[in-house]
């Protein structure tokens, strides 16, 4: 299976160039930093040890930067390498800032390119994130005898059919990790299954506050402008259909609440133009967060079209819906909120996250929906409760530091 697979990948490389001009066009891919995937390497290799972390895009490497935070404070000897693959997480990540860490986009999974990549950085451990992995990788890294790791795993249920088709491929690249450090008991069973052996469950590290994501905040007059005006609740990580959906609930709510403001953060900012048609269909004053114009004092709808900075706004929202629940996606993650004290109203298609939800629930601070009515009147029913998310903020705190202490020491073992 693997030879069939390097010879798709080959034939691929072939094509690349044209795929990378439309991607390019798109937006997708950066002009000046392409280059990168076909194995160039812009970056100084320093004569520090290297751990290399590898994650697909903003979500999975927003969550290992308390890890790099402490690895930073406590291993003066250690240059951090993090690869991805979207534009979008190579600008978050230029916000944090780290002394001996280094980004560059992920290399094509070729064996020649892999090779001469792993050549040039020569990492003392590879650690993946989530369920980002690659066969050639995986091999490659395996014959050079690098310590391997899977961090803040998480393995669906598509993802394990996924695998499960091509079962003696997958036990084959499962069982080359050395550590699986999994963020829930789904993942760990499917795990198992797949032939991974040394797995354990420390929970999701998205529980844990970056120290340098709390000390940042918006623009002071964004600030202000938040502070006066009546934010009831905002739609986070909407999918298509979910931003007309958190409107239709805006319209609903300003009846009785005349200048209210409803903050908007799609998941994907590449469809803000199909948003603002929705908008203009309601005749809806709105503000977009990249255009630094002053924001006019009518403004119903606050837009954020920018990468990253979805929690800075929870702040604002005592109440958030969360995307990808009304839609067959599975949700989004609710912890971001969770930790900002939000109460948090979601759809029934939650199961990427039904470990995280049942603690939410559990907690008191989250509701399902079933119908535009029906969510109004849970909004208003928690206004008028006041209830106060302070006890909840504290335990998730517990919780995250619980989770990074337990990773670390994991990581730190291997280095030794």
């Amino acid at each position: 299976m693997l030879a069939v697979y390097r010879i798709l990948l080959s034939l691929l490389l072939l094509i690349s160039p044209i795929i990378l001009i439309y991607r390019i066009l798109k937006g997708k891919e950066d002009p000046k930093r392409f280059h990168e995937k076909f194995g160039f390497f812009p970056g100084k290799k320093t004569k520090k040890k290297l751990i290399w972390f590898h994650g697909s895009s903003v979500g999975e490497i927003l969550s290992i930067i308390p890890i790099i935070e402490k690895i930073e404070s406590e291993k003066k000897n250690i240059q951090i390498l993090i690869t991805s693959n979207t534009v979008s997480s190579s600008k978050v990540l230029k916000k944090f800032k780290f002394r001996n860490v280094h980004h560059q986009f992920l290399p094509i999974d070729h064996s020649f390119i892999i090779d001469k990549f792993l050549n040039y950085w020569k990492p003392l451990m590879v650690i993946f994130i989530e369920s980002e992995i690659w066969p050639n990788l995986v091999n490659k890294i395996n014959e050079r005898k690098i310590p391997l790791v899977l961090i803040n795993a998480r393995i669906t249920e598509k993802t394990y059919n996924n695998w499960k088709f091509f079962s003696g491929f997958a036990n084959d690249i499962f069982r080359k990790f050395d550590l699986c450090l999994c963020q829930n008991n789904e993942t760990k069973y499917f795990l198992n299954k797949l032939g991974a052996k040394n797995i354990k469950k420390y929970g999701n590290l998205k529980f844990v506050e970056s120290k340098f994501r709390k000390s940042q905040s918006l623009e002071g007059k964004t600030i202000n402008f938040l502070k006066r005006k009546k934010i009831i609740f905002g739609g986070f990580s909407t999918h298509n259909t979910e931003e007309e959906f958190c409107v239709n609930i805006h319209m609903g709510l300003k009846k009785n609440n005349p200048g209210i403001l409803t903050i908007i953060v799609p998941r994907h900012i590449n469809r803000i133009n199909e948003i603002i048609d929705e908008f203009k269909k309601h005749d809806i004053e709105f503000h977009r967060h990249s255009i630094k114009s002053k924001i006019k004092e009518n403004t119903e709808i606050y837009l954020v079209d920018t990468f990253g900075e979805s929690e800075f706004f929870m702040k604002y929202c005592k109440i958030v819906f969360l995307g990808g629940s009304l839609i067959k996606h599975g949700g989004q993650n609710p912890i971001e909120a969770a930790r900002n004290g939000c109460f948090i109203i979601h759809g029934s298609n939650i199961n990427n996250f039904k470990e995280v939800y049942d603690l939410l629930k559990k907690c008191k601070i989250s509701s399902k929906i079933n119908s535009q009515s029906e969510t109004i009147k849970i909004i208003k029913r928690i206004r008028k409760s006041n209830r106060t998310s302070n006890s909840v903020k504290l335990r998730l705190k517990i919780i995250g530091n619980k989770i990074l202490k337990k990773n670390f020491i994991e990581i730190n073992r291997l280095l030794k």
